[in-house]
Formats: structure tokens, sequence, C-alpha cells
């Protein structure tokens, strides 16, 4: 018997250096050797995690998804590229590094850009390589000698090239637009950066009065009152006849008294609030587009951080929200106030730094998308289009393909690329340049491009575009991209335009998009809820393995998947279940044992069977992983080792080894020695740790699962064989409900006759003795009443009732009699029922219920 592996299973022991073993020996490595350049390819990269902090339980989730996918194509023969990368993530960083130096005391105006940037890439360089620690806590096969930073100096003269690209094709423009605007960070915004809360708010009614006829009053809500000094017009639909008689009449703005005419647009809904609107051009997106059809102004009434400018009079200076409050109490002193609601609404914060986000109008640089998205769109009307998995988010993506508006793509930072237009100093003349201009002579664009400008490039530029094309040429396209479904439009259809743009053909040839992780009653987590899950205390507590099995064996690709400690806890369960029948299999078949190659003829019923199941297991495996569905992969494997390998098999195979020959002893050993080499090898891109650790105490085993191939279904015709072990299930299962029902323990012997075939009696009598607990097997040549059949084989079942056994019976009773006397007591206890935790009086009541329930059966 080996005694190599301990008796518990220990997970930091199993991760303890071999994350380095399975590096240093360049197993994650692409292209590693002419052997690997000889196979087929498949590639894909990690969607770079910002540079901010520690990783979350969604990246573990996200990143265990595509390290499963990595590991099983290298077991199924592929020469996998899997890298990685981080984001420098332009806004996110920045509102980091200012948040500490602010705590340090420093001003970042004092320090100026550059000094800013030094402080900047300390922080990348400190988190990166805490990034890098997190990574191979999750046990990622990513290939570290090819990983990126998307301000490296490659991507640096990559997303130089695509912008004077872009710039000179006449895609890139700068232009006057409504955008998210941060009065803290003084920078403009990606939707994505924006979170949506409902929060309390109220709606002021104010009144507009006729400059002509004092006695026309219009009133008109906004939850925005300091935007009024902003108002150009006031609107109402054409066709409603309320107002049309006023078209054209000129009305008092209550806020600063000048005068707003009234004009019809089809956008104002009649029967929303009163039905006319003001229009604030310069400070609501939909303002805004009102006022280009009808040629309004379009005053700017706010300072960059969120104060009042100079055409606010009095107000000048006043923070927004001050100036709301100031503003309402004068209008209403003015008697211009009928009334206030209050009301809960959706409003955008930033998620950077929690300020409630303001649609400002100003000058921006922005992406003709309307070109590049058709060019997509083409490719997805043909047969080289990308599929999407689940497929219903191809719908979500031609949706974004078909309403796609032009994206502003600088922000008012320093962290980032810099955007590559420069202006001479004497001529004013503006040049776009990929290589860096005289500064002496030539002033730069102060901004930077959005992070998603640079993260868009990543599936061709992170192998090296556009100045080397080797990686390129073996793994672009990517086979597939998986992320989160929440980053779709942001991400996912970046990449796409910029890949058919620039290499003429979709960056990926499939996109697997999986859900997001929620809590255990299905919230979004969040610090505010208190909800947050931290993936390296779940790895401490309960293991990599455990954590990377709870993350992927439950749910379904693109469905969100709440997730607690009882979810960690059935997975260390699981994890452990692995470990004790692995250590029982390797103490049967010893340290030196030599598998023998099986031959079907050779095979007893029970070795059929379990190979049988274990080959549909393989299919079922094999078959969902190929399409992604982890989840149900995984429930194959958990299925087969729990029932048929771990509840069936093992005990079969103690009654197969009793007083065999030596040559049926070996078949047995390479059976089970076969089915736990191909277990792991299907739980090894869901459990890695564990599955390595095990492989190295099997006898006969190479240097790593890595250097095995993934477990193929052989073609025996083994149905007789499983057929017969679906027969003696069926029997043991009758017996067991037999004596449940006869009031006999699982243990307590019983007598069977049996009529069938001489042979088929001799192959099930030493398992149904062993787990029926038969005494006397008898068999019978004629069929008996009451006898049973399964398959031929027929059973009649006998009760031995002894003095022991009445006696055993009559101790039950008197117990159950004793629990219901006591729960009763209990239950009628106003005190307990009304101030014990409701769940322990839930349990007891349940007690109670079956307890009786028992006894009955007892007294029947």
């Amino acid at each position: 018997m080996s005694l190599k592996m301990d008796k518990v299973f220990d997970s930091k022991a199993a991760e303890s250096g071999r994350m380095d073993f399975w590096i240093s020996n360049g197993y994650f490595k692409a292209g590693r050797n002419k052997e690997m350049l000889a196979r087929p390819k498949y590639s894909l990269i990690i969607p770079p995690p910002n540079v901010t902090g520690m990783l979350h339980i969604g990246h573990a989730k996200d990143t265990t998804e595509q390290d499963i996918i990595a590991r099983y194509k290298r077991l199924k023969g592929f020469d996998v590229l899997y890298l990685p990368a981080m984001d420098h993530a332009g806004i996110a960083t920045q509102a980091k590094v200012e948040k500490k130096l602010q705590e340090e005391g420093v001003d970042k105006y004092e320090l100026g850009r550059d000094g800013f940037l030094v402080e900047a890439w300390k922080w990348k360089d400190h988190y990166a390589d805490y990034i890098h620690k997190q990574w191979e806590a999750l046990g990622l096969s990513l290939d570290f000698s090819k990983e990126r930073f998307t301000l490296d100096d490659g991507m640096q003269r990559a997303v130089a090239h695509v912008f004077k690209s872009l710039y000179d094709q006449g895609l890139i423009y700068q232009g006057e637009r409504i955008i998210n605007w941060d009065p803290v960070l003084k920078t403009a915004l990606s939707n994505i950066e924006v979170e949506h809360k409902d929060i309390p708010g109220k709606f002021y009614y104010f009144k507009y009065v006729m400059k002509d006829d004092p006695s026309v009053v219009l009133t008109i809500a906004t939850t925005r009152p300091e935007t009024m000094f902003g108002d150009t017009a006031l609107v109402y639909n054409p066709k409603d006849k309320r107002y049309s008689k006023y078209d054209g009449k000129m009305f008092i703005n209550p806020a600063n008294g000048e005068e707003l005419p009234l004009i019809g647009d089809m956008y104002v809904d009649k029967s929303f609030g009163t039905g006319v609107m003001k229009c604030t051009p310069a400070h609501d997106p939909n303002d805004f587009a009102i006022a280009k059809r009808h040629n309004l102004a379009m005053p700017l009434i706010m300072n960059p951080d969120g104060t009042m400018n100079e055409k606010c009079g009095k107000y000048k200076g006043m923070d927004r929200f001050a100036c709301r409050d100031a503003l309402v109490e004068q209008i209403e002193k003015d008697g211009n106030l009928v009334k206030i609601e209050n009301i809960t609404h959706n409003v955008g914060h930033s998620s950077r730094t929690g300020a409630i986000v303001e649609p400002y109008l100003c000058k921006q640089w922005f992406v003709k998308m309307k070109p590049l998205s058709q060019a997509v769109d083409k490719i997805q009307h043909s047969k080289d289009r990308t599929k999407f998995f689940p497929s219903r988010f191809s719908h979500t993506f031609q949706r974004w393909l078909d309403t796609t508006e032009d994206w502003c793509i600088s922000r008012q930072l320093w962290w980032g690329h810099r955007i590559p237009v420069y202006t001479d100093k004497v001529t004013g003349e503006v040049i776009c340049s990929e290589t860096p201009l005289d500064p002496s002579k030539y002033d730069q664009d102060p901004d930077v491009l959005d992070t998603w400008f640079s993260s868009g490039l990543a599936p061709f530029a992170f192998m090296g575009w556009p100045e080397t094309d080797e990686m390129l040429k073996r793994y672009y396209p990517l086979d597939v991209m998986v992320t989160g479904y929440d980053i779709i439009f942001f991400w996912v259809a970046r990449m796409a335009f910029d890949g058919v743009h620039f290499t003429n053909k979709m960056p990926f040839k499939t996109v697997y998009l999986h859900g997001l992780i929620r809590d255990s009653q299905g919230r979004k987590m969040s610090k505010s809820l208190g909800n947050g899950i931290d993936p390296f205390d779940v790895i401490d507590k309960y293991g990599c393995d455990a954590m990377r099995w709870a993350l992927t064996s439950s749910g379904a690709p693109g469905l969100d998947l709440p997730i607690g400690d009882r979810n960690f806890t059935s997975a260390r369960d699981f994890i452990n279940k692995v470990w004790n029948a692995s250590r029982y299999v390797l103490s049967i078949i010893g340290d030196d044992f030599i598998p023998m190659k099986l031959n079907s003829k050779d095979l007893s019923f029970a070795d059929g069977y379990i190979l049988a199941k274990l080959n549909e297991t393989i299919r079922g495996v094999t078959h969902n992983m190929d399409k992604f569905e982890h989840g149900q992969a995984s429930k194959y494997i958990y299925d087969f080792l729990y029932d048929n390998f771990c509840g069936e098999y093992l005990e079969w195979s103690k009654v197969s080894l009793m007083n065999c020959s030596l040559r049926q002893e070996r078949i047995v050993k390479t059976v089970l020695y076969t089915v736990l080499k191909d277990v792991l090898l299907m739980l090894f891109p869901f459990c890695p740790f564990i599955c390595e650790q095990i492989y190295s105490f099997m006898p006969n085993h190479k240097k790593s699962l890595f250097d095995e191939s993934y477990p193929v279904a052989n073609r025996w015709r083994l149905e007789k064989m499983q057929a017969k072990g679906e027969t003696l299930k069926q029997m043991i299962t009758y017996i067991r409900n037999f004596k449940s029902e006869n009031k006999l323990a699982p243990n307590d012997k019983i007598d069977v006759d049996v009529k069938a075939k001489t042979t088929l009696i001799e192959e099930f009598r030493p398992y149904l003795v062993r787990f029926g607990f038969i005494e006397n097997f008898n068999a019978v040549d004629e069929d008996e009443t009451n006898m049973r059949f399964f398959n031929g084989f027929g059973l009649l079942l006998k009760v031995k009732d002894t003095e022991a056994l009445k006696e055993k019976r009559k101790q039950r009773v008197e117990a159950l009699k004793k629990e219901i006397e006591r729960s009763e007591k209990m239950l009628s206890n106003p005190n307990f029922v009304q101030r014990a935790n409701p769940t322990v009086v839930m349990r007891e009541r349940e007690k109670l219920k079956s307890n009786k329930e028992e006894l009955a059966k007892y007294l029947a």
C-alpha cells in the first residue's frame, strides 16, 4: 500500500512551487520548440486588468474561464498562446495616484506633468508586481515571456501609428460635442466609467411668463435648475394644439430675465410633464441635438470644476449644487415657483471619484464610427463572421453596429497615450506625427487618449504589429476572446473595428461571453453593500482548486453567477473527494504498477461497466468543452466521479479483487489506473494543482500532466457489460429499499431466492451477497410468488425475523417516542418558539414530523 499521499489534502502544499515548476519547464510558452510549432495553434489573450490594485472575484472568474480553455487545448495537442497583459487604465490609475499624492500632502500641479508621470510609473511597477503574484496564485498558464503593457514602447508606437492613419484618412477629427464630464478630475469620461444610480431628487416646476401677454404662463419642470442660465429656447411638440398658437412667442426665463423663444420639435413627448421643456444645449445631449436642428446658441454656463461661470451673474463661482439651492430660493421669492416634487431618478456618477457626472459641451477628439462599423457589419454577414457564445450576444453586437455614434477619444489627463498632434509655435500649423516633434518648436496637444483606444488594438498590437509580423502570422486572429458580457460595447466592439480596419479581418474567430459574479442573494458586489469577495481570502481558506471549481462548475455561459461560502465549501468537499478516491486507488495498485493493455474480452461486467461510463463521460466533457459549456462539462466529471467511480466501481472492485487470479487482479488494477488517469486529465483544466499533485504519485508517470494527451473514448462495444452493471445497480437499490420498508438497517442480514441462468447467478452472487448483506443465497428453478425480475434475474427477498432484530426495532420505537416527546415539549414552550432563531424552530418542527412518520411505519 502506497503511503506517499497524505491522508488529508493540503491545498497549500499542492500549490507550493507548482507554478515555478510549470514555468521553468516551458509548459506555458507558446512555440517553445519545433515540435510545438508543428502543432495547430490556438491563441487567446487575457483582458488586461487595470494596474490600480488587487484583482477581484470577477477577475478570478474571467481568468479561470480562459485558463480552462488554454489548458484543455494544450492537452488536445495545440500550441497555445495565452498572452498576459496589463492596462494602464488612464483615468482609474490617475485618480488613484492623485489620491495617494493628496494623502502625502503633494500638489500634482506643483509636481508638474513630468513629475506626476514619474509617480504614476512607480505606482504601475508596484501593482504590476502584485498582479503577477495574483496571476500565479490563480494558477493561470500565461506565457509570461510575451507579456505586454498598454503603455510599453511597442504599444506607444502602435497607438501613434493608428492615430495618424485614422487622422490622415479623415476618420479622426476635433469637434464640439456633449460628453460625460467629471468635475473632480476635470476630464471627459467614457460611458463605462459612468455608474448610474437611483438617488433621491426633486422636480422643480417654474413659471415662464409670455413677454407680450403676462396672462399667458407656461409651467416647465426641471431637475437641474442651475442649468437655466444656459437655456436658449422653450420647446413643445408641433402637433400639440395647446401650445402651437404660441409658436415663436418670447417667454421670460425666471432665472435671469432673458427672453426665450417657444419652438416646435418632434423630440418632445406631449404626454410627459406639461408637454413643454426648456432647452439647454451645452449641458444636455438631447437639447444639443435640438439646438443643432434649430441653429440655437449653445452657451456654456459652468467651469470645468463644476462651479458656475460669468454667465450666471451673482452666482458666479458657486458650486453647481449650491447655486441650485440659492436660485430656487430666489425664484420662489420672485413668485415664479409653482411646486417641488420629491422623486427618485437615475443619475450618472463617475466610477472613479463618485462625483455626479455633468453633460458638458467642449472641444474633443472623435473617431468617425460609421465607416468602421460598416466594415465590421459586412464581415459579420459573411462566412468569415465571428461567432458568439452564447449566440444571443451576436444580436447585441449587431445592435451596436447599427446604432453606434462617433467616439470621444480625448481625456484631460496626464497618464496615458498623449495625442500625437502638434501645433507650430510660429505658423500655427497643425501636424499629426507618429514620432515626437521638437518641443522647442511645437506644442503638443495636452490631452491623452481614452484607455479603450489602446486596449482595442490588443489582439494584433500585442503581437508586435505594425513593426513585426512573426507572431501575427502564427497566432492571429485569436481563436477565442473570453470576457464578461458587460464590456461587449466598450472593448469587444472596439477590437472588432480596429482589427477589421488595420488587418482586414476580425481579430477573433469566437467571442465567449460569461456572466458576472453576484453575491449569494444575487446582488451586485459593491463596497457600499460590503458583500465583495476577495479571491485570495478564498484561496487561503479553501484552496485555489476549490475556488476555480466553484466559479466554473455552476451557472452557464452569459448568465450571472450568485456565489458565497456555501459554493466554496461544496467545492472543497469535491476536491477532498478527488483526493481520497485517488489515495485509495493508488494504495491498491501500488508504487511499481505497470498497466497492461486491456482487451474487452478479458473484462468483467463491472470493469466493462465503468469503462463504458468513462467513455460516456469523456464524450460529454469533450463536447461541452468544445462549446465553452464548462459548467456542463464539470457536471459530467462530478457525476461520474461521485456516482459511477466512487459510489459504484470502487466498491465493486473490492469484490472483484477477492479470490481472483493474478491476471484478473492486474486487469482490475489497470482499469482503476486508467479511470483515475483519465479523470485527472479531464479535471486538470479546472483544478490543476490537485491533479498535478496526484499525478506525481502515480506509478510510471511522466514529468507533468501537460506531457499527456486528453482522453479519447475508445470504440469497444461494452453495451452488454454496461447493461449488466445497470442491472446490478437496480438490484442493490431494490434490496436497500426493501430493507428500509421493512424497518431493517442496511447491514441487517436477509435471505434471498434467485432464479436466473447459472452463469448470471455466478456473476452477480458475490456483489449481491456483499452489498445486500445476504446470509442465504438460494438458487431456485421455478418462479416464486412476489419474485421481482431484473433483465431475466429473479429475486425474492426474505426477512430474517430474529429475536435480535425484534429487540432492535423495539429500541428504535422507544427512542423515537422519547424524541417526539422532547420536540413536542420544546415546541409547546412560547419562549422557545418566539425567542429562538427561526431556523432552529423550523428544523425542530421538521424533525418532529419526520420522527412521527417513522414511528407510524413501525407501528403499522
